[in-house]
């Protein structure tokens, strides 16, 4: 069995939601043979373009990033939570894969490979503009065409509610025409932010499956016409009707080799992020999908008619072997050469990066995130602090608009303190959470237990057991993403080295 803080397959033959109880935020989905393959939208973190595997949709694993680094570069040099990789789409084509997105400061990328693993191309400016997301390819294969919509964001654009089409050229480097407004949201009675869009071609339709009405409170949509031009119909083919699932929002259709239809999608869930959710689907007598229980999201189900698969999910757990840190830690910006040490053995060794900015966590560029890994859990991390610099510190962290971290500093009097800090969303610098006091040897375990609502109780061991310390501290997410965990090293502006962190046996467990 999974020693992961949560796990969907019940190990009968049916499956819980949500199947990955984190933030995998924007889903889609391909199955290419006997395997599928998804994405998620990254933001500001990197490596971005997560790519996740399952052969039965419900038990999947990280098995790598198909974006190394953001571009353009400079303009990801410091942290932008909120930016970046907005809602990828994913498909298979002409012996490739192939990840479409948009970045709603510069425009719509795509990369490519021949294999899931790589390697990928560098970003492609597919279309460059303000407010231009959601991006989703069709290659059709009853006519030879392709064909690209995509939504907008009336944060850079001043327009929402709408979704543009263009013919694209076949190999995907560019697009044929200046495009044209096939869905406009306004249009539809009730209807407002619609966005998300995923084309496909169907029993001789084109279908967009998008969701309208806010993230938190709306509804999965199908839209189909028999131009890719339009006119378009369209229907609300999953809402959250009577069940406690809010939002039921986008994500992606596969269809298994054995036939059977299934729907992936996310579900907003405040600090914890998007997590994601699987339905079952099928096509009424008048030919439009039916997605979950008629239309409602299920919290359980069969699962798919798939072969058996061993329980899995994606991995958290991490002794950083060589010194190396797996794939499931991503940074907050670009990374740097230098913000990681070599070293013998086990653990990972954080460079204490020199940084005006090391009073507030929020605008550090080197804190290496994870997603929260369960609505409960709790993670635990040894800490030991390799510095003589006053002001070097290093910690563990629960960020978003508000964060809080439990570390260790090494003080003006020269002694290393075991200190607790958090700030505000309004708050420009931290705050202590917790007297600081000493650290015997310059470490200590650090532990956080999270409890239903992202609540957050900090522990820390520095030779006598875990003592409790501080406040219960509210995780907040940033704007469009979920709090994270957060490992970080820094010291005060100056010349020279300022010491490293090494940390080990990073821990999650329910």
């Amino acid at each position: 069995m999974s020693t992961a803080p949560w796990t969907a397959d019940l190990g009968d033959g049916a499956y819980r939601n949500p199947v990955l109880n984190a933030d995998w935020s924007d889903p889609d989905v391909v199955c290419v043979g006997d395997d599928f393959y998804l994405t998620a939208s990254s933001f500001g973190r990197v490596p971005g373009l997560p790519l996740l595997h399952s052969r039965d949709l419900v038990n999947w694993t990280l098995i790598g990033h198909a974006l190394d680094r953001l571009e353009p570069a400079e303009a990801f040099a410091a942290p932008r939570h909120d930016c970046g990789v907005w809602a990828p789409a994913i498909r298979h084509h002409d012996d490739r894969f192939w990840i479409f997105w948009g970045d709603p400061d510069h425009g719509i990328y795509q990369v490519n490979a021949p294999e899931i693993r790589g390697p990928w191309t560098r970003p492609h400016l597919v279309k460059s503009g303000k407010g231009l997301i959601d991006a989703c390819p069709l290659w059709d294969d009853e006519t030879g065409e392709a064909y690209l919509v995509h939504a907008w964001a009336k944060s850079r654009s001043g327009i929402k509610n709408r979704l543009t089409g263009h013919r694209m050229r076949p190999d995907g480097t560019g697009l044929l025409d200046e495009g044209k407004v096939i869905v406009d949201g306004d249009r539809i009675p009730g209807w407002f932010t619609l966005e998300g869009p995923k084309l496909y071609r169907h029993d001789g339709w084109f279908w967009i499956l998008a969701p309208a009405g806010g993230v938190e409170t709306g509804w999965q949509g199908a839209l189909r016409a028999r131009d890719f031009f339009g006119p378009y119909e369209e229907r609300v083919v999953l809402a959250q009707g009577r069940t406690a699932i809010n939002g039921p929002h986008q994500g992606g259709w596969v269809r298994t080799a054995r036939g059977e239809d299934w729907f992936l999608h996310f579900q907003q869930r405040g600090a914890y992020g998007r997590v994601l959710h699987l339905q079952p689907m099928r096509w009424s007598e008048d030919g439009w999908p039916v997605l979950g229980d008629g239309g409602e999201p299920v919290l359980a189900h069969r699962k798919p008619d798939l072969p058996e698969q061993p329980v899995s999910a994606p991995a958290t757990d991490d002794d950083f072997p060589g010194g190396r840190y797996g794939r499931q830690w991503q940074w907050t910006a670009n990374p740097q050469d230098g913000w990681t040490r070599a070293h013998l053995g086990d653990g990972l060794r954080l460079t204490c990066v020199r940084i005006d900015d090391a009073h507030d966590l929020r605008r550090l560029p080197h804190v290496l995130t994870q997603r929260l890994p369960a609505t409960v859990f709790t993670a635990e991390v040894e800490l030991r602090l390799d510095s003589d610099e006053p002001g070097a510190k290093a910690g563990l962290a629960v960020l978003g608009d508000a964060y809080s971290w439990i570390g260790l500093e090494r003080g003006l009097d020269g002694a290393v303190h075991l200190v607790h800090r958090f700030a505000e969303q309004t708050a420009d610098r931290e705050r202590d959470a917790a007297h600081p006091r000493p650290a015997p040897g310059a470490t200590a375990r650090l532990r956080i237990e999270v409890s239903d609502g992202a609540r957050c109780r900090f522990h820390a061991d520095t030779g006598d057991g875990f003592e409790s310390s501080g406040q219960v501290f509210a995780a907040t997410p940033w704007r469009w993403v979920g709090a994270l965990l957060g490992l970080f090293a820094t010291a005060p502006p100056g010349q020279g080295p300022a010491g490293t962190a090494l940390f080990t046996h990073f821990r999650t467990t329910s």
